[in-house]
């Protein structure tokens, strides 16, 4: 991949992202991907269960929107940085909804081949998010 196809897939990404696109998001990567995501529990191996993520991301955020803040590339490697924020209205993780908003940066390191991200890690703070919206609370210190 070129450095402009590159830069153009992360443009199409972030558009069928905040459109909540699972089934076009999903052919963005590979049949065999290794996705390693907090909200997945760890690593996960397959275009089919990284859906699974999304569903679960789109559903208990309806609102979620992500901003592209920075894109890094070197080579066949992209590490796209992004501010994502949206509402706990549907229910997160099969939890009862709180309302309750949360803003964070996101890190993706990927590693593309022949057009699509065959692994990606998802860098953010998986439980300063479930602070936010209300699911964890801080124990004063």
């Amino acid at each position: 991949m070129t450095r402009e196809d590159i830069v153009a897939l992360f443009e199409r990404r972030q558009q069928v992202m905040n459109h909540h696109d699972v089934a076009t998001l999903s052919e963005m990567f590979s049949e065999d991907c290794v996705v390693e995501s907090p909200t997945a529990g760890g690593t996960i191996h397959g275009r089919r269960k990284n859906e699974d993520v999304w569903h679960a991301v789109f559903n208990g955020f309806p609102d979620v929107v992500f901003s592209a803040e920075d894109l890094v590339i070197d080579g066949h490697r992209a590490v796209w940085i992004t501010e994502t924020h949206g509402t706990d209205t549907g229910g997160f993780l099969g939890l009862p909804p709180t309302g309750r908003p949360f803003r964070m940066p996101v890190v993706w390191v990927c590693t593309l081949d022949d057009g699509r991200i065959v692994h990606e890690r998802r860098i953010y703070d998986f439980t300063g998010m479930l602070m936010q919206i209300g699911v964890l609370k801080a124990k004063p210190a």
